[in-house]
């Protein structure tokens, strides 16, 4: 190689989606890109996200339509899982992807990089030795899961970990509050673990509409798993009998097998050598962005993880790599992501699913222009169940003004993770009650609730 093979158009410095999808988008358009990498591609979301968390929802999900098959007329012997086998072929479609991720990169003429970079001025960075210039950077390094300070907090395993169990632990504190741990608890308790839910709150999923986490809070009260609130660790000891961990308040929860921290991820800038670049972090180690997701270099951007986006979802970090290629070697020059309108999905059981504004914050905005609609039902998924095993469904729609524009769609309940997308469309188009109202229900459905709610 020349030196000029080392000059690039881009450089998208990190191989999960968000990194992959501006360089081969930007390639599409003529740039000349590479990716450097140093460990498997696809990042967290691949890897140790969202679609292992998938699979292992699948398998949690199966178990719980399997032990519902009774109230249907099925009978014999309960199956049993084979965690090992489980976690085999989960790891094997995984590492499928990352093969398909690498000759994507390939077919779109993207070179990859592996190693670790890290910059020496605002247009170099170096990887093994080897220097590598660019007109333009992309930083997409994702983030890694944090872990308490607290004396024994490296005895238990974060969400990274979790991946990594060989055997299945038949009792876990799960500790944290938002979409990783509850999403981490359901699947263990589904797979036969006997699961605590530790926060420091009252209810854990902050940030959600007061209604989903009444729901949530509700179901696990029937259903499990345990939840444990106002707790804060203040350590964690190995003791006969399993692990103990011990609250600021003096509670303990003794004989644990394992316990899980998902307390929050950190971003991985500290290994950048970003002051040699000019880029300014915020104390949390994150890059402030603008809308365009330039970093205050404005050769230099950042997206995903990394930065203070309010939406840390991999679709996310595609679209808005997607549209910084498509302005700055495509010929749109408006193109950006607008942060609003995001659809996300919790995979508890049964799945949550939200978009655009809580019942809160549309009256923090707009006052009392704010009309709510909210139904719960039993789904029909659970018509034949006994009175103890039916679980309710809770759907609400928040809406604005004399026309009830839809500005929030708030789902937990039996099927919210698929029906969500096409609603998701609905708000951002500016659709208003009436016009989920004018609606045809598909009946019989979860669905149809939310166009014959009054």
């Amino acid at each position: 190689m020349t030196d000029s093979d080392h000059a690039y158009d881009l450089i998208c410095i990190g191989g999960g989606s968000g990194g992959i999808a501006t360089a081969r988008r930007a390639a599409a358009h003529g740039a000349r890109c590479a990716v450097i990498e140093a460990s498997r591609l696809g990042g967290t979301c691949v890897n140790v996200g969202c679609v292992p968390k998938k699979v292992m929802w699948q398998a949690a999900h199966s178990r719980e339509v399997m032990a519902r098959a009774g109230d249907y007329g099925f009978s014999g012997v309960a199956p049993t899982l084979d965690w090992g086998a489980l976690v085999s072929a989960r790891d094997a479609y995984i590492e499928r992807l990352n093969g398909i991720y690498d000759r994507n990169l390939d077919k779109s003429g993207v070179d990859l990089i592996t190693g670790h970079a890290h910059f020496i001025d605002p247009h170099t960075v170096v990887v093994d030795g080897q220097h590598y210039r660019a007109a333009r950077f992309v930083i997409a390094t994702g983030g890694t899961p944090g872990r308490p300070g607290i004396p024994g907090g490296d005895l238990g395993i974060d969400s990274d970990g979790f991946f990594e169990m060989t055997d299945r632990p038949e009792k876990v504190a799960v500790v944290g509050a938002g979409y990783i741990a509850v999403e981490l608890a359901g699947v263990l308790h589904q797979l036969g673990s006997d699961v605590e839910l530790v926060i420091r709150r009252e209810k854990p999923l902050r940030g959600f509409d007061t209604a989903i986490q009444d729901a949530y809070v509700e179901a696990i009260g029937a259903h499990g798993p345990t939840l444990v609130n106002h707790f804060t660790p203040a350590g964690l000891e190995a003791a006969w009998g399993g692990y103990s961990l011990h609250g600021t308040d003096g509670r303990s929860l003794e004989g644990l097998d394992q316990v899980i921290w998902a307390v929050g991820r950190l971003p991985n800038t500290d290994e950048l050598g970003l002051e040699a670049a000019g880029v300014d972090i915020d104390e949390s180690g994150t890059i402030p962005v603008d809308a365009w997701q330039a970093s205050n270099q404005p050769h230099i951007f950042a997206l995903g993880d990394v930065t203070d986006n309010p939406y840390p979802l991999t679709p996310v970090a595609i679209a808005a790599g997607r549209r910084l290629a498509d302005r700055v070697w495509g010929g749109e020059a408006d193109r950006h992501l607008e942060y609003r309108d995001v659809p996300t999905v919790v995979f508890t059981h049964p799945p949550i699913g939200s978009v655009g504004l809580t019942e809160a914050d549309a009256r923090a905005v707009h006052g009392d222009a704010v009309q709510v609609y909210e139904t719960r039902f039993v789904p029909m998924d659970f018509a034949l169940a006994p009175a103890e095993a039916k679980q309710r469904s809770t759907m609400k729609l928040v809406c604005v003004g004399a026309e009830e524009r839809v500005v929030g769609v708030h789902l937990f309940g039996v099927g919210s993770d698929e029906m969500l997308q096409g609603f998701a469309v609905a708000v951002r188009m500016g659709a208003t009650k009436q016009d989920l109202d004018e609606t045809v229900a598909i009946h019989p459905t979860s669905a149809e609730e939310l166009v014959t709610m009054t």
